[in-house]
């Protein structure tokens, strides 16, 4: 940001020594205005109400961020094709591969300078780019160090296309990112390269309470991680939370991937995909909190807030805003103490 005479930054309020970052008080930021993963408008209003709630200038006046790249909120209104007809039944594909392919380029750019990166979308199909954009990024910065990601949802998001009932692409961005889906065209998603990759063994759900029948069956076939709400229910967040790190571990760069959509709607109602039954907020703080506390995090999405959504609800929009900004700020350092 700017600064005269007779301004000085706050300092940086983590506690947290950074494992791998070598910037950790510089905060990238990629504001992602992108509704094409699926067919409900309003998500794409989703950074600008986060950022007119104040979210960069408490991170930045609060936590003591350097904020860098924060100055647009891009739409991708030039990549979007005159003709896009639906392939392999996906809606909307070239416009998805041409905008996140985009999203990853602009993530790599900030993670390769060693800092905190932080987008806010956008459909949940804006992870194809963060995740490949961390992934590749990490691998040069750290000499090929795989990424981990934490994804924090209702939903699995792990469809092939040949499997999705909707053809909507936020629910496949994991099986693109692990090679569950291929596609050799470039304008289909053949840009993925291996170092935008993401193993299998490196992804861990919390949260899933949505899942479809064949995406069951491909998480026990290949034996993901996963934690539905049973399992918190079970044994609580606390030891979820633990269970979930350590099936990452400690010598692993986290990605952490949070769709709004994972905390129950009494406290997110403006989202595509509600489900009841879910996170409290404060839980969802925690496993933020948590992920900040290891070192190890290297990135964050907040996805699915959309303020068009739940008019029906006094102030739905508002609350799922503030929820939004409130996770933000655990995953980056905000602490109760």
């Amino acid at each position: 940001m700017a600064t005269n005479g007779a301004h000085q930054d706050p300092p940086f309020t983590s506690m947290v020594k950074s494992k791998f970052l070598s910037h950790p008080e510089d905060l990238g930021v990629v504001a992602v205005g992108f509704s094409g993963g699926q067919r409900k408008a309003g998500v794409d209003a989703a950074p600008s109400a986060l950022i007119e709630a104040g979210l960069l200038t408490q991170l930045r006046d609060e936590l003591g961020y350097k904020l860098h790249g924060h100055d647009e909120v891009h739409n991708y209104a030039a990549l979007a094709p005159k003709d896009d007809p639906d392939y392999r039944g996906m809606k909307n594909p070239r416009a998805v591969s041409a905008v996140t392919r985009r999203i990853a380029e602009q993530v790599y750019e900030q993670a390769r300078e060693g800092r905190m990166v932080l987008t806010l979308g956008g459909d949940h199909s804006v992870a194809i780019g963060t995740i490949a954009g961390s992934a590749k990024a990490t691998r040069e910065r750290l000499g090929g160090r795989e990424i981990g990601v934490i994804w924090v949802d209702a939903h699995a998001d792990i469809n092939t296309p040949e499997m999705s009932d909707s053809g909507n692409i936020h629910g496949m961005p994991l099986a693109f990112l692990t090679g569950l889906a291929r596609e050799d065209k470039e304008e289909y998603f053949g840009w993925l390269r291996p170092e935008h990759r993401l193993s299998l063994k490196k992804l861990v759900y919390i949260g899933l309470r949505d899942v479809d029948p064949a995406e069951k069956r491909l998480l026990r076939e290949h034996g993901v991680r996963a934690f539905s709400m049973f399992d918190v229910d079970r044994h609580g967040i606390g030891r979820v939370v633990e269970m979930a790190l350590a099936h990452i571990g400690s010598d692993t760069p986290v990605h952490l991937s949070f769709d709004v959509d994972a905390l129950d709607p009494m406290w997110a109602p403006s989202t595509g995909t509600p489900v009841r039954g879910g996170l409290t907020l404060r839980e969802g703080d925690y496993i933020c909190e948590c992920v900040h506390e290891t070192g190890s995090l290297v990135a964050v999405d907040l996805v699915e807030v959309n303020p068009s959504l739940a008019p029906e609800i006094e102030s739905g929009a508002r609350e799922t805003v503030r929820a939004g900004c409130s996770l933000v700020r655990c995953a980056l350092g905000e602490s109760l103490l």
